[in-house]
């Protein structure tokens, strides 16, 4: 079993090498998807190292972006990356912004719903930044078969530590379903909610381009695995793992990432702020 280990994020390097590369392609259909009109007020929660809000810049023509989250290594990275003016990056926090009630045309948060701990309460926020019949809307990682990356590490984890099953994501977040994420929007208060699935390709050069990520000690499955001793960690990517994964004759790894992603509008007899 893994010592227990304090999950931390805020590494820029770490989080691109691991799934900001994968992120970037889900945004782009995401913000498809919305069909929202140019020149609004955006407002990204979770922000992370800017991808969305690069992709936001790239195809939404925005009047501004306002961005946060409360990783001060992620905002750094965002703002290092993203130079363009209409971007203001700051820390944040996803539950309890100091954005003013009406703030936004259209406030998105990208792969941060599951890991706050009360997802009603940073969605109850995004609804009162975001003007009358404008838009609100997410996206997460489907941990439960979906996200293949994430879903073979963990089957092969759980199988050699059966105890250590409690840590796997797909227990610890039930929100990465369509069912939830459409019930939750229509919980606060949210009209014309709508559910899909966005699938892209993750493509790994060779096996040691997909294990390399795992060594990262950011995000659950590499905490976890920093928590395990050599032999377990071995066992994990060499007596299994490793089989598990069928890399084509130029060893590279093809595998698909899926994600969820839930709009809804706010009500036009939104109530006062």
């Amino acid at each position: 079993m893994a010592d227990s280990a304090k999950e931390t994020w805020g590494s820029g390097d770490a989080y691109e090498q691991s799934v900001g590369r994968w992120s970037r392609q889900v945004a782009r259909e995401f913000l498809e998807w919305l069909t929202v009109e140019p020149g609004l007020r955006w407002g990204d929660v979770g922000c992370g190292t800017g991808a969305l809000a690069e992709c936001i810049l790239a195809g939404s023509n925005p009047t501004s972006i306002i961005a946060i989250d409360r990783a001060e290594g992620f905002i750094r990275a965002a703002r290092e990356r993203v130079k363009d003016p209409k971007v203001q990056f700051d820390v944040g926090d996803a539950v309890a912004s100091a954005w003013r009630a009406n703030s936004c045309d259209a406030t998105v948060s990208g792969l941060v719903l599951n890991f706050v701990t009360d997802p009603q309460a940073m969605t109850t926020e995004m609804v009162r930044v975001t003007r009358p019949e404008g838009t609100v809307a997410a996206y997460v990682w489907d941990y439960g078969g979906g996200m293949q990356i994430m879903r073979h590490f963990w089957d092969v984890a759980v199988q050699i530590n059966p105890h250590d099953s409690k840590i796997d994501e797909v227990s610890r977040f039930p929100i990465c379903q369509p069912e939830p994420l459409e019930t939750l929007f229509r919980e606060v208060g949210l009209k014309s909610v709508s559910v899909r699935a966005i699938e892209v390709p993750t493509i790994f050069r060779d096996f040691e381009d997909y294990w390399t990520p795992f060594l990262g000690k950011q995000g659950p499955a590499p905490t976890y695995l920093a928590g395990l001793d050599a032999i377990a960690r071995d066992r994990i990517r060499d007596d299994t793992l490793k089989a598990r994964l069928a890399a084509a004759a130029d060893g590279s790894i093809a595998l698909t990432a899926r994600a969820w992603a839930v709009q809804g509008k706010v009500p036009p007899n939104k109530w006062p702020q």
